[in-house]
């Protein structure tokens, strides 16, 4: 295999990696399951780490004067790691929402308890 679609393929598998783990630490949120929430959150930051490398191996690529085709496979993958980096960030944002509405709920059955 070329190597430039072996590069863009491996930017794919780390980046869905990431996204994966990203959507299912938003799960895990979801049940108030914040301990798995953080380490699924870790995975996929991991993941977006190794992702980082394969694009920057691509990059380097093209500082060095080998030119990178665009490609759809490219362009594919380039697609991947903006989902996976959106993902991730709406994932904390859900998280941190999450454990917002679990404290409120807490408090509210707290005062109900009271009435």
């Amino acid at each position: 295999m070329d190597e430039k679609y072996a590069i863009a393929f491996d930017l794919i598998t780390k980046a869905g990696n990431a996204k994966a783990s990203a959507l299912l630490a938003i799960q895990a949120a979801r049940d108030y399951d914040f301990e798995k929430a953080q380490e699924l959150l870790k995975q996929a930051d991991e993941e977006m780490v190794l992702a980082h490398h394969a694009q920057f191996e691509l990059i380097q690529n093209e500082a060095q004067g080998k030119a990178v085709d665009v490609n759809v496979i490219l362009v594919h993958a380039q697609d991947h790691m903006a989902m996976a980096i959106m993902a991730k960030d709406n994932a904390e944002e859900f998280i941190h929402l999450y454990q917002s509405q679990q404290k409120i709920e807490e408090e509210l059955a707290q005062i109900r308890e009271k009435i």
